[in-house]
């Protein structure tokens, strides 16, 4: 159940560099086989515009004794990565920039690890997912404490492999610990269906009239469904069967039907459920009646593009009436002109949310760099035809 896109690929790449052995068994199947730690690479590890990536192997490699060099493409080099390398920092990892600080490339030298009590200011399982990875190989206890929670794959992951993780409410969020030097048990893993790649096509049923989109095997864990919860909350037909468990999560077939949908407004703490799936929703608002209201949302400024500007500037090339702010915008539905050529300096999710966009405008939407779409959704194109979508390259 492995999606294969560039970002996985990047990281594959990169854990080979640190030893394993990396090898392809068919579609979607794949199978590592682990040395017990990280080696020393030969080179720089280049993730390319893998964000997720990168920050978890900064946190894995932090705990062994090696120096790596990490670096990604043109737009992973704009990320800001303090935002990890403090915490790790604070366990003793020591890091040189060798270019802006703050940004790619770093270099990245382990080993000595101390447990650290970590208060998360900024809701991101990266983060935590970061600190904990580096806790395994720490001296003591490893605590992430959240304001918020944030999405918990790498808890539910690691359990898999056999680590004990603490998790205990904390007010509105979690305290997540484990204790350092517990050995990892290689494993079987049935990867769920992204809920992130799902939105299009299920975006794609909402706006077309006369559509209906089943998309099955989708991923329910509650801290990933924030964008379902707010389409239900705009009017959506959209419905869940045949619920069933796979690779420690509840999955489901998800059906989205077109809808007469209306403007709500997004509450700023379900942010961390549905950071990623905000430019598909303001793609879907675009057809609503009414004003959609998204704030609390200024992460969107910093992830593989300005994601508010780039959003609020396609929409208004659409015809969408657009008000922009710092930490989110409105957007206002009625009909959709579209016929524009949209920026998306590079980022999968805004060049796909356009498309999606344009399969219901009164014009066709064309984005100037849909090479981009593979890092997250290799099959994004053929999918879209697949549901008699006329998507040209």
């Amino acid at each position: 159940g492995l999606l294969e896109g560039e970002d996985i690929l990047a990281t594959a790449r990169a854990v080979e560099a640190f030893g394993a052995t990396v090898e392809r068994l068919g579609p979607g199947r794949w199978r590592v086989t682990g040395q017990g730690g990280f080696r020393q690479p030969a080179g720089v590890i280049d993730c390319g515009n893998a964000g997720t990536g990168v920050r978890l192997l900064m946190g894995a490699a932090a705990g062994y004794p090696i120096t790596v060099t990490f670096d990604g493409d043109a737009s992973l080099r704009k990320r800001p990565m303090k935002r990890v390398t403090g915490p790790l920092a604070e366990m003793g990892a020591r890091f040189e920039w060798l270019g802006e600080e703050d940004r790619l490339p770093v270099a990245v030298s382990g080993g000595g690890l101390s447990a650290i009590d970590y208060v998360q200011t900024v809701a991101s399982a990266q983060i935590k997912s970061a600190v904990l990875l580096a806790g395994l190989k720490a001296a003591g206890v490893t605590t992430v404490t959240e304001a918020e929670p944030s999405r918990d794959h790498t808890e539910r992951m690691l359990r898999a492999f056999g680590v004990e993780v603490g998790v205990m409410p904390d007010g509105a969020g979690w305290r997540v610990s484990l204790r350092g030097g517990q050995a990892l048990i290689g494993t079987a893993v049935a990867v769920p269906g992204d809920p992130s790649s799902a939105a299009f096509p299920l975006a794609a049923g909402l706006i077309v009239p006369g559509s209906e989109v089943t998309v099955e095997g989708v991923m329910l864990n509650p801290l990933r469904t924030g964008l379902f919860e707010t389409w239900r909350e705009m009017g959506a037909d959209l419905t869940v069967t045949n619920r069933r468990m796979a690779g420690g999560e509840e999955v489901g077939d998800v059906t989205a039907r077109h809808s007469a949908l209306k403007g709500v407004v997004v509450p700023p703490e379900r942010a961390a459920s549905m950071i990623d799936e905000y430019p598909v929703l303001a793609a879907t608002a675009a057809f609503a009646e009414g004003a959609t209201v998204m704030r609390g949302i200024g992460e969107m400024r910093v992830k593989e593009s300005d994601r508010i500007a780039l959003m609020a500037a396609g929409l208004t090339a659409c015809g969408v009436r657009v008000e922009e702010e710092p930490e989110g915008f409105t957007v206002f539905g009625g009909p959709v002109r579209g016929g524009a050529t949209v920026t998306t300096h590079g980022d999968h999710r805004i060049a796909m949310s356009h498309l999606v966009l344009g399969l219901a405008a009164d014009e066709p939407v064309t984005v100037d760099e849909p090479g981009m779409i593979a890092t997250s959704f290799p099959g994004f194109v053929e999918l879209m035809r697949g549901l008699a979508g006329d998507i040209r390259e």
